[in-house]
Formats: C-alpha cells, sequence, structure tokens
C-alpha cells in the first residue's frame, strides 16, 4: 500500500539499534505526509512480517512514538497517527447529509461538477489503504436548497471491486446507498472532525460567499465493518444556511 514501510532502510550494522531505526522511519513518514494526521498504522503482525523483525523489536519503536505523542491507541481500533489539534470525541449517529435533508424533509438538489477515477493523492492512499497503482473515485458534489448552495461535498472512494461506481448518476443517487445497496457493502463507523476555515476561491465560488469568508469544514473518514476504510471526504459547510446539530446521550 503507499505508505508502506520499505524494510530495506533496516541496516544491522549501523550504530543505532533496530527500534531505533525503525522509529527514525516512521517519524520521517509522519514529517512527510506519507503517514498523514489519522492515519491508522497496519496491525502490529503485518508490520512485523513487512518488517522482518520480531514483534518485541516493533514494539519498543512504537512505544517510542507513543510517548512522544507522534502516535496514539485507540482501544479496538488501532493504532493512528497524532493530529495536532484538539479533537475531544462526540458520539453521534452517522448519517450523510442526503439522508438527514430527507428526514427532515427539506427539499434539496445535488450537482456533480466531477466523477472520474483517478489515483488518489498520498495523504489519501494512506488514509483509504489504497495499494500502490490502485484508484479511487473521486467524486466533486454541491447541495443547494431553495435559498441556494449550502455544501460542497469532496470525496474520495477507495474503488477496490467496485466496478462500474463511475457511472453512477450521483445527481440522483447517494453515495452511502450505493455502496450499501448496489455492492452490499456494511458501512459501520466514521472518523468525523469540524473546524472553522476561510473560504478558498474555489469553495467561495461554489458556495457563493465572498473569499475569506468563514465556512464550516468537515473532514471524514469512513470505515466498512470489516475495519477497512472505503471513504475519505472534504465538506464545506455555508453556516448561514445550514447548520449541524447532533443529538447526544450521556
Amino acid at each position: 500500500m503507499l505508505g508502506a514501510v520499505n524494510r530495506g532502510f533496516l541496516d544491522p550494522t549501523l550504530p543505532g539499534t533496530l527500534h531505533e531505526q525503525i522509529s527514525d522511519e516512521f517519524r520521517s513518514r509522519i514529517a512527510s505526509g506519507a503517514w498523514p494526521p489519522r492515519y491508522r498504522l497496519p496491525s502490529e503482525p503485518d508490520l512485523a512480517a513487512e518488517l522482518s523483525v520480531g514483534r518485541g523489536t516493533l514494539r519498543r519503536a512504537l512505544q517510542t512514538l507513543l510517548e512522544e505523542g507522534l502516535l496514539r491507541r485507540v482501544p479496538g481500533k488501532g493504532t493512528f497517527v497524532t493530529s495536532t489539534i484538539i479533537e475531544p470525541a462526540i458520539a453521534q449517529k452517522l448519517t450523510s447529509l442526503s439522508e438527514d435533508f430527507t428526514r427532515q424533509g427539506i427539499v434539496s438538489a445535488t450537482e456533480v461538477i466531477d466523477c472520474a477515477l483517478m489515483a488518489p493523492p498520498a495523504p489519501v492512499a494512506a488514509l483509504l489503504e489504497v495499494p500502490a497503482g490502485g484508484n479511487v473515485l473521486r467524486l466533486y458534489r454541491r447541495r443547494t436548497t431553495a435559498d441556494g448552495p449550502v455544501a460542497l461535498l469532496h470525496n474520495y472512494v477507495r474503488a477496490v471491486n467496485l466496478p462500474g461506481i463511475e457511472h453512477v448518476d450521483f445527481e440522483k443517487e447517494s453515495l452511502f446507498n450505493t455502496l450499501e445497496t448496489t455492492y452490499q457493502l456494511r458501512i459501520a463507523t466514521a472518523r468525523r472532525t469540524f473546524s472553522a476555515e476561510p473560504a478558498t476561491e474555489a469553495v467561495a465560488k461554489q458556495l457563493e460567499v465572498p473569499v475569506g469568508s468563514p465556512v464550516q469544514y468537515l473532514e471524514q473518514v469512513t470505515y466498512l465493518a470489516d475495519g477497512h476504510p472505503i471513504e475519505y471526504s472534504d465538506v464545506w459547510i455555508r453556516s448561514d444556511r445550514l447548520r449541524v446539530t447532533s443529538l447526544l446521550s450521556r
């Protein structure tokens, strides 16, 4: 996969121990963006096999980076590259914008700006565990209501075993429904983060706001029931027309 470790960097003749060499390599991959924030590392058995080292050596390398704060473990989910931003976790139901609109009776239209298979950017390839030479579906859409544009959605979908997905009419079909119904995939969880950002020229044009205006930015990685990532998305929301609300229970 892109972002995977190359065992050729290990050299037993060098002064440093193997676990120190592994730590150095992992630091380099994090610093270069090959392992971007929120990237989930392969499992310990897979990493150890890939490097041809014992689990103990690998664990010492990982523990060093955990102590440095570059990695963090999430029980039951794996080891992730740490984000530089504080991210309190709030549990909520995983739904798409189209599902929320339908549930609330909001009439909206979807415009597909671009839909094509492509080689993913390196950070996306890492987050979606796309193998070298693999493709993703790049889906770029704009959602509007009677008031005008409300959201700009930029999705990357891991296209392995999804034949013909680039031909789906996403102006009529929702992405999640297509994955679950047409391709019989079971979407289980997602990691979603929110922030406020100034609108870039491209975002401002699509949302019909001045460049630099504050917009709500949503970033999400979606996982299947087997734990594998299936979709990465960037979403920009025009906050004066659409508010995102979480219904929570303690």
